[in-house]
């Protein structure tokens, strides 16, 4: 299995910079008094395409020969990963085909046309993968991972360094789960630039598969998903993400989708953040109690992303 070192993330630092924002770090005093501990957010929702997924796309493109730039590139995803790589082929001039799933949002959908990506639907998100990978055998496509994946989530691991250098004496990051790019990459930095710093991944109840993979002791996949947060609903764990897990995450919980809307609506009203359901699940397992904050070192929660139609967003609030 590939290795992925700090140096990678480093490295993937120097080739994101000046291409992307070093994103926000805020405190909120009215969410710290509510838990009890010192509450920061970092604001992965303020990223270009409006979500950390370019990060790591980015550093993934960099790494590919001219050869493989010019047959084009594929992947699946339910709609970030899917923004941040036609978003930055068209910057680099290649080519892009998405699956994604019937159900994606629409928000996602229209922002993956409007950068430049050739969209393919498929039925299920249980089958968006297979898809991809076909039409990169039948078309030479080169397949680019949505998670699992060394220089992806290298590329992610870059917000792990951004939290160490702006909150030196953080004593827990909260990070969502999808297919646990995002996870592994946070925690590999993270924890070798500052090892006592606490790891917690959080996933929907109706999406756990990184969980299930901790309770079976191996990488599992799901056979349905059932979650408002479409951001977080990733078929399977990966084998590299897992493992990853395996060896820096101290926690893994769930969330249901009530706390997700629940988060939603208070960092809407208390922070005037606008997030997806998959941004406020790190904030959700918080509020909810799944995750106790220690009144001593800071806290923070990584809101992910803030992909949303106006439409979606409102059949959320009401049902909150």
């Amino acid at each position: 299995m590939a290795q992925i070192t700090l140096d990678d993330v480093i490295a993937a630092r120097g080739i994101i910079a000046g291409r992307l924002h070093h994103t926000p770090l805020v405190g909120s005093r009215t969410l710290s008094a509510q838990l009890g501990a010192t509450l920061y957010l970092k604001l992965e929702n303020l990223q270009k395409t409006g979500s950390f997924k370019t990060r790591g796309v980015l550093n993934k493109i960099a790494a590919l020969s001219q050869a493989e730039r010019e047959r084009g590139l594929v992947t699946a995803s339910a709609g970030n990963h899917a923004q941040a790589l036609a978003w930055a082929s068209a910057a680099e001039g290649l080519s892009c085909t998405v699956v994604m799933p019937q159900g994606a949002p629409a928000a996602k959908l229209a922002a993956t046309r409007g950068y430049g990506g050739t969209i393919v639907l498929e039925p299920s998100t249980l089958t968006v993968f297979s898809r991809a990978q076909a039409l990169a055998a039948e078309h030479g496509y080169i397949f680019v991972p949505p998670f699992d994946d060394p220089a992806i989530i290298a590329g992610q691991g870059t917000i792990g360094l951004e939290i160490i250098d702006d909150l030196p004496d953080v004593g827990t990051i909260i990070v969502p789960i999808g297919g646990g790019g995002l996870l592994a990459g946070v925690a590999l930095a993270s924890k070798l630039r500052h090892p006592r710093v606490r790891i917690v991944g959080v996933e929907p109840t109706g999406a756990a598969a990184m969980w299930r993979s901790r309770q079976a002791g191996h990488a599992m996949g799901l056979d349905q998903i059932q979650t408002i947060a479409d951001g977080l609903a990733a078929p399977f764990a990966g084998a590299l993400t897992f493992a990853l897990a395996q060896e820096y995450v101290d926690d893994l919980v769930l969330v249901d989708d009530q706390a997700i809307r629940e988060a939603m609506v208070l960092l809407l009203e208390r922070c005037k953040l606008l997030t997806e359901p998959a941004g406020a699940a790190a904030l959700a397992a918080l509020l909810s109690g799944v995750v106790a904050a220690p009144p001593g070192a800071p806290v923070v929660a990584i809101v992910s992303g803030g992909n949303i139609d106006v439409l979606r967003l409102t059949q959320l609030l009401t049902a909150a």
